[in-house]
């Protein structure tokens, strides 16, 4: 009987100090754990070790460094009706261990299902042309939006970036088309004020000659000369104004004299 009880005793003593080293945790210093004491929570472990009271308390983990997703494409629409693809990265992070155990059940799968849902919504509010020339405020807007959703969660967003944007092929040709239009225009508008300038020295010059229409004819040896540095087999010599004067002249001449 005596073997018995101290077999039973020994058992007992193993079973306690099990459970008694059982009960001892470590968390790494990225790692905080919520602790559970019969159903309610108590705080918070920090980085270290901890000891929990057997079949009472129950601990949650949490890894607080920053998450790095990568989104699906989400194709949607702009606000002026073009269909695009977009996706994008996210960066974020739980601050508050406590919300993101309590007020949310998978904080990370709920973090992208909240960023792709925004994203979407922030295209929807922009035109094709923002998308394309002002991605930095998309940027913002997004993480602004996507702030203000997780925030109730605990959740901090570091940063949000809009990646790659698909658009149809008949818009990319109608873009190129346009920035080729953009780029003649503005050729034209340098070229026409480089005339402008030209014309005022060549008047200047002119009226330094002492023969202000001569600067006619200033300009169009000018033109001579460009049509000279080009390679062409056909170059148009343009008759100077007086000498078509003076042919007037001479056949208004030749026509007053009488005929015998």
């Amino acid at each position: 009987m005596e073997v018995f009880l101290k077999i039973l005793l020994a058992i007992l003593a193993a079973t306690v100090l099990a459970l008694f080293i059982h009960g001892f945790g470590l968390n790494r210093e990225y790692e905080r754990a919520v602790l559970f004491r019969l159903g309610r929570v108590r705080r918070t472990k920090g980085a270290g070790w901890y000891w929990l009271i057997p079949f009472i308390d129950r601990v949650v983990r949490l890894d607080l460094r920053t998450v790095t997703v990568a989104l699906d494409s989400q194709e949607t629409v702009t606000r002026d009706g073009v269909s695009v693809k977009v996706n994008a990265v996210l960066w974020f992070r739980a601050t508050d261990p406590v919300k993101a155990v309590i007020a949310v059940q998978d904080w990370q799968a709920a973090v992208v299902q909240a960023a792709e849902t925004g994203m979407r919504g922030a295209i929807g509010q922009s035109d094709l042309d923002q998308l394309l020339k002002e991605r930095m405020q998309i940027n913002v807007r997004l993480m602004d939006m996507l702030s203000q959703t997780v925030a109730p969660w605990g959740i901090t967003i570091d940063a949000v970036e809009v990646r790659d944007l698909d658009i149809p092929e008949q818009m990319q040709r109608a873009i190129a088309r346009e920035a080729e239009a953009v780029r003649e225009k503005r050729a034209r508008i340098i070229r026409a004020e480089g005339e402008q300038v030209a014309a005022k020295t060549l008047a200047i010059a002119a009226h330094e000659m002492g023969d202000p229409a001569a600067a006619l004819d200033l300009r169009r040896l000018q033109a001579l000369t460009e049509i000279g540095v080009e390679n062409s087999s056909l170059v148009v010599a343009m008759i100077p104004s007086e000498l078509l004067r003076a042919a007037r002249h001479y056949a208004a001449g030749l026509a007053d004299i009488p005929r015998e």
